[in-house]
């Protein structure tokens, strides 16, 4: 297993109004990130805040390249970026208890937080499809290039885990500083994974290696 320490490319933020940031996504031009109560967009360029959406928005976030799901304690929401209409609502499956959320081969893909899994969940029904466990506190989950990465956070240690899709083997560890918690995760497609900061209200970005 390879492992080092996580390099920090970026922070954005504090943004106005936010204090907490949960779940994270990207839309192929802009981050999004989950503020309790909000959803809101940035430009990972220019680091300026574009827009937001009144929503429920309590953990993971994630797009499928037409609309946005997002956490909202025991459901998950489907909501149209355009509008901010929620489209359509299915159950979590960790009830309220989970934490990361990501698109990919066409599924959703949701961290459960203290039980230390991922399902793959049916973005229709909320059915699970498969369920891998991990060690540590799940928060954050992504896919970029066919790999499966995690954030985890327990106490004041984070880290961001690339784990075998299949077995949940932790493949590579990158650590955060000490007291730089991970809340939310996800890729751009390349080379940058972006990491919600928790109760911190920012976003950080660390090289993804290659």
């Amino acid at each position: 297993m390879k492992h080092s320490a996580a390099e920090i490319l970026r922070e954005y933020g504090p943004f106005p109004g936010v204090e907490r940031v949960g779940g994270v996504s990207f839309d192929g031009k802009n981050v999004w990130f989950a503020s309790s109560d909000r959803l809101n967009a940035f430009d990972p360029a220019s680091g300026q805040p574009l827009r937001s959406i009144d929503v429920a928005a309590h953990a993971g976030t994630a797009y499928d390249g037409r609309h946005l799901f997002q956490l909202a304690n025991d459901r998950i929401q489907k909501i149209d970026p355009d509008t901010g209409e929620v489209l359509s609502t299915i159950p979590a499956p960790g009830g309220g208890r989970d934490s990361g959320l990501t698109w990919a081969e066409g599924t959703l893909w949701v961290g459960q937080y203290r039980e230390r899994k991922i399902h793959q969940i049916d973005p229709e029904t909320g059915a699970i499809l498969r369920t891998i466990e991990s060690n540590r506190f799940v928060t954050g989950v992504t896919w970029v290039d066919g790999e499966l990465w995690h954030a985890t956070w327990e106490g004041d240690d984070s880290d961001l885990r690339r784990v075998d899709p299949q077995t949940g083997k932790v493949l590579e560890t990158l650590d955060m500083p000490a007291g730089m918690g991970v809340s939310g995760l996800e890729s751009d497609g390349g080379d940058r994974l972006f990491c919600g900061g928790g109760s911190v209200g920012v976003v950080r970005a660390v090289r993804r290696p290659r």
